[in-house]
């Protein structure tokens, strides 16, 4: 079982920046991948990052590429979202997700079905 709280969401106008955080607990390990997803109401969550526990290695969608940056701490227990350049479009509730894949290259998020450890969301509104 993996635990996951995320914090650090608000509000904020276009161009500006927030960071999210997830804290990590639980059964981790350097198989662990730790992502998020994002869901605008009437619409499918979306893989926005995600980073893999054993090297580091990273993964964007396409629309937030330059713009957010994914980290986790030293002790791999914190993992951030930086979020930079926020547009209105970014308006949505975010989810931390963790899984274990054997391979680094399943981390990229393609599908909620990948995960199965999920936070409970929290909101970032951008306005315009």
């Amino acid at each position: 079982q993996i635990q996951l709280v995320e914090s650090g969401g608000g509000s904020v106008q276009a161009g500006g920046s927030l960071r999210l955080a997830c804290a990590v607990s639980g059964n981790t390990g350097s198989r662990t991948c730790i992502g998020w997803f994002r869901q605008v109401p009437g619409q499918v969550r979306v893989g926005v990052a995600s980073i893999y526990s054993g090297d580091s290695s990273t993964y964007y969608h396409d629309s937030v590429k330059g713009r957010f940056t994914i980290s986790q701490d030293n002790t791999k227990e914190t993992v951030y979202l930086q979020m930079n350049s926020l547009k209105p479009e970014d308006t949505a509730t975010y989810y931390c997700v963790a899984g274990t894949f054997v391979v680094n290259s399943y981390c990229f998020p393609t599908g909620q079905s990948q995960f199965a450890y999920w936070g409970q969301g929290i909101q970032v509104t951008v306005s315009s």
